[in-house]
């Protein structure tokens, strides 16, 4: 057997002696609750203290519970306070699962925990200091809760935050946070300004500082605020050493109880001397008087006023200062000594006076805004004003400062700078005394300095350019002789050469014989907006020029492209084949494209059969479609084979259109043999249908036309049979923005399968059915063997 050290003695009497402690004081705090149950039978059974404890003692064996549980429950009932609700709620919710999770072990019974608080108050009560406080509610009621260490902060005046008592935590750590200054971002300032308290699952996802934020990194934190009577005195803070998942609301409530049992310690907690800033002197309700007699601003002192159950209901309006100002005009005697909410009743609903003023006094955080609205209601009638407020907390009084906007002052600002950045420039001109009044932006517009005489109406026309003079003379005519309002634009020319684009616009003022006295109006300069004007008739002109030179030149690409191919197309007669062609121009006349088809008998009796798309649109492509289609016709007389035909229009396409691409699909069919060989430069293949199935020809090799100067194109031959349906086509039959080629290829294999009677419907579906969304041009040749 190992020898023990001295140091493990050592620790373990240590360890021995605390645990003796604890269990003295728990002992201590159940003889005091049950010392208390027997107060509350001596006074509802009219007996003894040793009767009530044979009672007490009787009734607990009979309800086969403890004592110290009986006799929780006998001052619960006899309270009917806080932790009584909090017990009682908690019983309620654990009722039905008590005796399955005492045998699991899961969590503490429902009796325990009103044990847990009763034993928690009577130690935190007979506690000498908030130290002691916190070290109670630990080991009574948050350790059972898996909590490992408690922080009870007390709210200073001015927003900071000292530690009053904590447990669980190192000393070196309590310490380092004795003191948090105010508007430092904490775990325990978001719960002095979050009313509703914080539930944070782990401390290291938030990255705000707390105290044992190194012992505890990852654990949970609870901050709920202590607080009674509507003011907050304080913060309980909760460690856990792992995350926190959500609690039910027993726990919630349980915990909120524990805080107001806080709030009545912290009452009464004086910081020792040295512990952060040194709180200043609050004056009393006198002093804050006198003091708000000394503002220059209306001024109002607010005292709270609870309700019956002393919770915070409003706020009484206990002194006006000599300087006070209501938003409705009323006298200082009918506000004062009223409630805040009577006096302004609007304050609860359409502004946050009201919750302010609460959060002020709740929290000891002085608030200020600017420009807040203030509602009074006066005889039904909401009265508006707009003012900067200032609240701050001096002891258990609210001082409420505001200054109401002068609206005079605000509309004649608001009018000066509307003039500024409307180049207006206002006078009167009174016509019987002859004195003139202008304002600063009219010296401006007219080039004069302030000091100089202005200039009368009647002189204007010398002021102005001398092609004005009949528009000047209309409008003095109107105003001073017919004495209707008028106006007038003009050329002003300023002494410093300059030339101004001006409109005045005036109206007389009549006494009551209808006499001409006094001439008000304004000046505004719009040489602005008339160099704009004129610019944009410049550009309108322009614009409806190159519209017009767009408009007939798409005409004429479409006459073009009507004239080599028509829409309606001469049936080609072959024995033994239909052919059908279709053209579908864009519908927009300036996408006007170089798409193409050919069906012809050349002289060997073959049938040419080709349709092709010129890259590009507009005049050059259609242009360009025509050389090529008419090449392709001329060279197939020669009786060459559908591959060497495209690399002769290769080479057309290449050195004489411009160096243009082109795409191509050319074939000759034999009606005799019913064969088709074909080729294609870089076009889609043709289509052959034959009985209920669609597909697509084998593709052979081909580039587009145009791309090099010589080119090879590789041949195939299909053997037809009878009522076989052949169709070559364009993209602008299938291409799709959002959809590859190969799916709209697999959309036209489908829509081709049914075969009408007759090509021409077969031609005209295919069209109708078509799911292209590009407004591209589309041509379609068919041919159905007899």
């Amino acid at each position: 057997m190992t020898p023990v050290s001295p140091v493990g003695r050592l620790a373990a009497t240590v360890d021995r002696l605390s645990r003796e402690v604890r269990a003295a004081q728990a002992e201590a705090e159940g003889r005091a609750l049950i010392e208390l149950a027997k107060g509350v039978l001596v006074a509802r059974l009219g007996c003894g203290p040793a009767q009530a404890a044979r009672q007490l003692a009787e009734l607990a064996e009979q309800s086969q519970v403890t004592p110290l549980e009986f006799a929780v429950d006998v001052i619960n009932q006899a309270a009917r306070d806080r932790m009584s609700e909090v017990t009682d709620a908690f019983l309620a919710a654990t009722a039905a699962a008590e005796a399955e999770k005492a045998e699991a072990a899961e969590e503490p019974s429902a009796e325990s925990a009103a044990v847990r608080l009763r034993a928690a108050e009577s130690g935190a009560l007979a506690a000498d200091d908030t130290q002691a406080v916190a070290d109670a509610l630990l080991e009574q009621a948050l350790r059972p809760l898996g909590a490992v260490a408690v922080a009870i902060w007390a709210a200073g005046s001015d927003g900071s935050l000292t530690l009053a008592g904590c447990a669980g935590f190192s000393p070196a750590e309590a310490t380092r946070w004795r003191y948090v200054p105010p508007d430092v971002a904490t775990v325990a300032r978001r719960g002095l300004t979050e009313r509703a308290g914080q539930w944070i699952t782990s401390l290291a996802e938030t990255g705000l500082p707390s105290v044992g934020r190194h012992q505890y990194p990852d654990g949970g934190r609870a901050a709920v605020p202590a607080g009674t009577g509507g003011r907050i005195h304080g913060v309980l803070e909760i460690a856990w050493p792992q995350p926190l998942p959500a609690q039910p609301p027993q726990v919630v409530r349980q915990v909120e109880a524990l805080a107001e049992l806080c709030a009545h310690t912290l009452e009464t907690y004086t910081p020792p001397h040295g512990a952060g800033l040194e709180p200043r002197v609050l004056p009393d309700a006198a002093e804050l008087m006198d003091l708000a007699d000394g503002l220059h601003d209306p001024a109002l002192v607010l005292v709270p006023h609870l309700d019956a159950a002393g919770h915070l209901a409003d706020f009484r309006i206990q002194h006006v200062n000599k300087r006070f100002l209501d938003p409705a005009g009323r006298p200082r005697a009918v506000v004062g000594g009223a409630l805040l909410l009577e006096a302004y009743p609007m304050a609860a609903g359409d502004s946050e006076l009201f919750r302010s003023v609460e959060r002020v006094y709740a929290t000891g955080e002085s608030f200020r805004a600017r420009r807040m609205n203030l509602t009074a209601l006066v005889d039904q009638v909401p009265l508006s004003a707009i003012a900067d407020i200032s609240i701050s907390r001096h002891g258990n009084a609210v001082l409420l400062i505001w200054r109401i906007e002068d609206e005079t002052a605000r509309l004649a600002s608001l009018l000066q700078h509307a003039q500024r950045l409307g180049r207006i420039g206002g006078f009167e001109e009174n016509l019987l005394t002859g004195e003139i009044t202008w304002n600063g932006q009219l010296f401006d517009l007219y080039g004069r300095p302030q000091t100089s005489v202005p200039v009368p109406l009647e002189e204007l026309a010398a002021h102005a350019h001398p092609d004005d003079a009949v528009p000047i003379g209309r409008f003095l005519r109107m105003l001073l002789h017919h004495r209707r309002p008028a106006s007038a634009a003009f050329r002003l020319q300023r002494p410093d050469g300059v030339t101004r684009h001006v409109r005045v616009v005036a109206e007389p003022v009549l006494d009551t014989d209808d006499r001409l006295l006094v001439v008000r109006g304004a000046y505004q300069d719009i040489s602005a907006q008339h160099w704009t004007e004129v610019a944009l008739a410049a550009t309108r002109d322009q614009l409806a020029h190159t519209e017009q030179q767009a408009i007939e030149r798409a005409r004429l690409t479409l006459q073009l492209q009507h004239a080599i191919m028509p829409p309606a197309h001469t049936p080609l007669r072959v024995p033994e084949l239909q052919v059908a062609v279709r053209y579908r121009p864009a519908e927009t006349e300036q996408l006007v494209g170089g798409d193409w088809y050919d069906a012809v008998m050349l002289p060997n009796r073959m049938v040419l059969l080709c349709v092709g798309d010129v890259a590009g649109h507009g005049i050059e492509a259609a242009t360009s479609m025509v050389v090529l289609r008419n090449a392709l016709r001329g060279l197939a007389v020669t009786g060459a084979g559908p591959g060497q035909l495209l690399s002769w229009l290769n080479i057309v396409a290449h050195h004489l259109t411009g160096g243009v691409t082109a795409t191509a699909v050319c074939g000759l069919y034999d009606p005799v043999r019913r064969t088709l060989r074909w080729a294609r430069a870089g076009h889609l293949p043709p289509v052959l249908v034959r009985g209920p199935e669609a597909k697509p020809l084998p593709l052979v090799r081909g580039m587009l036309l145009g791309a090099v100067a010589e080119a090879v194109y590789e041949e195939d031959e299909v053997q037809l049979a009878a009522e076989d349906t052949l169709l070559m086509y364009t993209d602008g039959l299938i291409e799709r923005r959002d959809r590859s080629v190969e799916e709209s290829l697999t959309h036209l294999l489908s829509t081709a399968r049914p075969t009408p009677r007759t090509l021409d419907q077969h031609l005209d579906r295919l069209l109708t059915y078509s799911r292209s969304d590009t407004d591209d041009d589309t041509c379609l040749v068919g041919i159905r063997v007899g």
